[in-house]
């Protein structure tokens, strides 16, 4: 640069709002009389939380506020049961984008995996139980809910003596077996004072929920039928695992997968069905399904007439998605039960032509916000919003789909008036 082009220094300093004072070069002015322009900070707490003033004009989509982390000291100790893939894939990462809750404790019967993974997330040593020593939970203060990820046989026997040892239990899908061990798991929870959730993480999901408030909301008239499929492959060898064993697992892709679509629509319609009808299909011979079915498809008619077709198999390539008919637009949902990807484009009419729109909503992790939500009720003193009482009625639900397709009739159940009559409604939306 020429020198004759440098900008005098005096210039420079006053237009960054310095005065003459603070000149740096061949100044007297001291550190003291330094006095550096205030930066302008945005933003104002208010009970605690920190808000922004809307820095977008009305067409622009607004932002979400930031998020409200509790501090560390304050947030709800989870002890993981069980560190399979679920676990270790989702579960355990999905705390690091947790605001009200920390893992504190894990029970495994592999020792070299217990340690490995406490040592990974910072559990302590004497946090670390086998299945024989897990009575001496109770011992552990910081361990304020017990979430079970075990197969679904061992759900019960973890949830009454997580219950017995004075815990909160939130526990993975389907709840257990039977609605008879459903019911077990509710009263030992109930006796001991308990709080007892199970794990719908879709309730939780925000494209879900935004289809569930539309349909309610009437918006786009009644709903006429909702289709859910549910599928994905086995490997050959797929026969050991625990979910082929009816024993461990009580059923096979419905009890797995289907509970899914089968939960979805009663979450969304609110309703219970008043008639089930459904089939069910096993390849003779493979023996990844000598003891669990294959394939299962069931239809259910609600109190309203909405219609709901659902299709689950372990034959069928990965494909998780459903689609609603209402009277002026049709809802598409790909990867509906996904873990992440979820999707919502609603068709209908603009005018003279026909219009589809894609909802973009801010995206969350669906493990957290469902650990984030029984976080809040064992702060608050709340009801989960999907208690146990809501994977009873599932399990009664399985249980006629069963029953219909050994008998190739339909199966019809009392009518039950109301909404959500299983489920707790009141959700703060995160």
């Amino acid at each position: 640069m020429d020198p004759t082009d440098r900008p005098d220094r005096r210039q420079v300093f006053q237009a960054a709002g310095i005065g003459a004072t603070a000149l740096l070069l061949g100044s007297r002015a001291t550190a003291q009389t330094f006095v550096p322009p205030s930066p302008v900070d945005v933003g104002r707490v208010e009970n605690g939380k920190v808000t922004f003033p809307a820095w977008r004009n009305a067409a622009d989509t607004p932002s979400p506020p930031p998020p409200t982390p509790l501090p560390p000291g304050e947030r709800i100790g989870f002890a993981i049961v069980g560190l399979g893939r679920l676990a270790l894939e989702e579960i355990l990462p999905a705390f690091a984008m947790s605001l009200k809750a920390k893992p504190v404790a894990l029970v495994s019967g592999s020792p070299d995996k217990l340690h490995a993974v406490a040592r990974q997330y910072g559990i302590k040593p004497e946090a670390c139980y086998s299945y024989a020593d897990f009575d001496r939970i109770r011992d552990n203060p910081e361990v304020k809910v017990v979430y079970i990820v075990l197969p679904n046989a061992m759900h019960r026997l973890y949830c009454e003596r997580a219950a017995k040892a004075g815990k909160h239990v939130l526990t993975e899908k389907p709840m257990a077996i039977s609605s008879q061990d459903g019911q077990a798991m509710v009263d030992a929870c109930s006796k001991a004072g308990v709080k007892l959730m199970v794990a719908y993480r879709i309730q939780y999901e925000p494209y879900n929920r935004r289809a569930m408030q539309l349909v309610r909301s009437g918006k786009y008239g009644k709903l006429l039928a909702y289709h859910g499929v549910n599928t994905q492959t086995v490997a050959e060898d797929g026969h050991e695992q625990w979910r082929h064993k009816k024993a461990m697992a009580g059923g096979g892709s419905l009890f797995d997968i289907g509970l899914y679509c089968l939960n979805t629509a009663r979450f969304i319609t609110g309703e219970e069905p008043i008639e089930i009808f459904a089939t069910s299909y096993s390849p003779p011979g493979d023996p990844r399904f000598a003891e669990v079915e294959e394939t299962v498809s069931f239809t259910l008619r609600f109190p309203s007439h909405t219609i709901a077709n659902c299709f689950t198999s372990y034959g069928g390539r990965d494909d998780k998605y459903q689609r609603l008919n209402l009277e002026t637009a049709a809802m598409d949902m790909a990867n509906s039960y996904q873990y992440t990807g979820q999707r919502l484009v609603i068709i209908g009419r603009e005018g003279d032509a026909t219009s589809t729109d894609a909802l973009t909503l801010s995206p969350k992790n669906q493990f957290a916000a469902e650990i984030d939500h029984m976080a809040d009720c064992v702060l608050t003193g709340g009801t989960p919003h999907t208690p146990g009482e809501e994977g009873v009625q599932d399990h009664r639900l399985m249980e006629a789909i069963y029953e219909s397709a050994r008998t190739g009739r339909p199966v019809r159940l009392p009518a039950r008036q109301g909404l959500d009559l299983f489920r707790h409604p009141a959700l703060q939306e995160a």
